[in-house]
């Protein structure tokens, strides 16, 4: 992508919260719609000012861009806080409240006045909150914490590969690829499933049968 189409954050929000003397919180996730592995939440701080035109969507990024961004990020947030929700936990609540959640938990633990999510409605005392549509997409902050939440849960599939390596999982990420689906008719489900997740819950049924 050139120079001239790349887009990049419009960060109104954190213009905003900034002017008013407030940090902002930008909250975002990776991993709602995989049929196995954690759930990874991201909360980063930017001090106030802060401009990086290269922190977008991490959807829009490469993976060498991402994780060339997320040491970056690591370096210029002034907070962040990266949580893995286990599949255990999506199970016990489902995966948005599991989700939702999460980001309170972080959103309790940085100091910030303003929190901005990606569409993710959550409630937190005493703080002014932003829940826009493509929120990574018009917050550097919320952008910056999609980055995180993508590199980190990227990097953990690629280890969960290594121990169940007929699931493809360096490739699929958990999704629900042709080749995920039939590993799991063949080999069955493994500890990292969702086992809340349609196909994974009727492959358990059908093992609870015999």
């Amino acid at each position: 992508m050139s120079a001239k189409t790349r887009k990049i954050c419009t960060n109104e929000y954190e213009h905003a919260a900034w002017e008013r003397g407030r940090l902002l919180l930008g909250l975002d996730e990776a991993g709602r719609g995989p049929l196995a592995g954690p759930l990874s939440v991201a909360g980063v701080v930017f001090e106030p000012g802060y401009e990086n035109p290269d922190i977008y969507d991490s959807k829009a990024l490469s993976e060498k861009k991402r994780e060339q961004l997320y040491e970056t990020i690591l370096e210029d947030a002034l907070y962040f806080f990266i949580e893995e929700v286990t599949p255990e936990e999506i199970d016990r609540y489902n995966i948005l409240m599991a989700d939702r959640m999460a980001m309170m938990r972080i959103a309790e633990c940085l100091p910030c006045g303003v929190i901005v999510t990606d569409c993710v409605n959550i409630v937190v005392q005493d703080k002014e909150i932003y829940m826009p549509a493509k929120g990574d997409q018009l917050s550097v902050s919320v952008a910056a914490a999609s980055i995180l939440a993508k590199v980190t849960r990227d990097r953990l599939m690629y280890e969960y590969d290594a121990l169940y390596p007929q699931y493809g999982f360096a490739k699929n990420k958990g999704y629900p690829t042709k080749a995920h689906m039939e590993a799991i008719e063949r080999y069955g489900i493994t500890p990292i499933h969702r086992r809340s997740f349609g196909p994974v819950a009727a492959k358990q049924i059908s093992l609870d049968l015999f």
